[in-house]
């Protein structure tokens, strides 16, 4: 897998997480339920893990071929691997805390 999903994809995910969740405060104050919300956040947390695990195995991969002799090409290769497994990681959790309001504030608050 690619890594250009975790650096691309993942910011994305968080931030239209971010946008859906908010358009569904409304339609979840009117109905008193926060499930629609915890179901969005949910499928997004695991939307930025899938992605970054691809990166996290390229970035495996290029550490089991690292060593001495390594080639410019080499260490580029891990190094992407590695900003792309840590910028989904950051994602992942931009994520989590977009979702500590949803289940400590009502979405009636305000």
């Amino acid at each position: 897998m690619p890594n250009w999903p975790a650096m691309l994809l993942a910011p994305s995910i968080a931030l239209a997480n971010a946008g859906v969740a908010y358009a569904l405060t409304s339609p979840s104050c009117a109905g008193q339920d926060t499930s629609t919300l915890h179901v969005l956040t949910i499928c997004s947390l695991l939307a930025c893990l899938l992605v970054t695990f691809g990166a996290l195995l390229n970035w495996q991969r290029a550490r089991a071929l690292a060593g001495p002799g390594e080639t410019p090409d080499q260490s580029r290769r891990r190094f992407l691997s590695q900003v792309a497994t840590l910028c989904g990681l950051l994602s992942a959790l931009v994520v989590l805390a977009e979702w500590l309001p949803i289940w400590m504030v009502s979405p009636c608050y305000g």
